[in-house]
């Protein structure tokens, strides 16, 4: 092999060390659920109303009411931390259900320390577990 083969081989092998590489980390990413905070991180001091955007990779925002595999909506739970999987999420003060598939909402808290955990569920508000659940904690001015 002379040294034009030898770099013409050279070339080729990195290019497709490179595609491979990127289509392996695109894959990675596309098959990775999560949801997450959009506008908060943890350790952020707000003032009420907090302005909370919800977001999901890898499942479909679908309002509550029928069960479809790679679907669900959000629930935001206010000091406590993930969920069971199939855990049915009860409706109330410290657990908030967005069934018509909201992704933002804003949350009138008194001045304090909180915990925020981002839940998201089925079409019968039960739990994907903690694998989708993200939680930050925020003081509220």
């Amino acid at each position: 092999m002379n040294r034009t083969q030898f770099s013409k081989l050279s070339i080729g092998v990195f290019a497709l060390s490179l595609l491979a590489l990127t289509a392996c980390g695109r894959g990675g990413e596309e098959a990775e659920t999560a949801v997450f905070f959009k506008n908060l991180k943890n350790g952020d001091t707000v003032t009420s109303p907090v302005k909370v955007e919800m977001g999901v990779r890898g499942m479909e925002v679908k309002p509550a009411g029928e069960i479809v595999a790679g679907t669900g909506h959000h629930h935001i739970l206010i000091n406590m931390g993930a969920m069971s999987s199939g855990t049915v999420i009860p409706n109330d003060e410290t657990h908030r259900h967005f069934g018509k598939g909201q992704t933002e909402t804003e949350l009138e808290l008194e001045p304090g320390d909180y915990k925020l955990t981002l839940q998201f569920a089925n079409g019968a508000h039960e739990s994907y577990g903690e694998a989708l659940s993200a939680s930050i904690n925020i003081t509220v001015q």
